[in-house]
């Protein structure tokens, strides 16, 4: 099972993905970050598909065929998004069903979105945590795959408790599609 990791940010995450051996076969970025710093340190395959249009008229469907183009080309069967700051469309979905997955800073289905871990401080909660997921068109609504509880911490603010997120989501996510590819493996 050939493995994409779709990526935008400073590439923590595909960094323990590789660290613990994980068959990473493709990295896709929208935007140039740290990401392809990890991937060249790694000897990863990493490809820039620039997304330039931020406006309500971007074109996602032409932006999901990019993509998805790339993606089969490189023969690739599973999809883990990592910070992908892209909205894919319905035909990502219709193209991998059930074999994109992502990570999330919640204990899903509580504070989907953008600022889940601000939006969990501002209801006071007491445990928050993260949630692996399979990525479907509607954002952080698809079945749940794996989650862990992470305690809220008296004087924690946004900073402190997503890097405490982070720290478990990395390897929570990571065991997970360490998990699928076995289990594909053997089928």
């Amino acid at each position: 099972m050939r493995l994409a990791v779709l990526a935008s940010g400073s590439g923590t995450l595909l960094d323990a993905m590789a660290t613990a051996g994980l068959p990473v076969d493709l990295v896709l970025v929208d935007r140039h970050c740290g990401v392809e710093d990890v991937a060249a340190r790694h000897g990863l395959d990493c490809e820039v598909l620039e997304r330039t249009d931020f406006t309500p008229s971007f074109d996602r469907d032409g932006f999901t065929d990019r993509v998805l183009d790339r993606l089969s080309i490189a023969g690739i069967d599973l999809i883990a998004m990592a910070g992908w700051g892209t909205i894919l469309g319905a035909a990502a979905f219709e193209a991998y069903p059930g074999r994109i997955v992502n990570t999330h800073p919640s204990l899903l289905p509580a504070f989907p979105g953008w600022n889940a871990v601000r939006a969990a401080l501002e209801h006071g909660v007491k445990v928050t945590g993260c949630t692996v997921h399979v990525a479907t068109e509607e954002v952080d609504a698809g079945p749940i795959l794996a989650q862990e509880a992470v305690p809220v911490l008296d004087g924690d603010d946004e900073a402190t408790l997503h890097e405490r997120i982070k720290a478990v989501e990395r390897r929570l996510y990571t065991e997970t599609i360490r998990a699928i590819l076995e289990r594909e493996r053997v089928a």
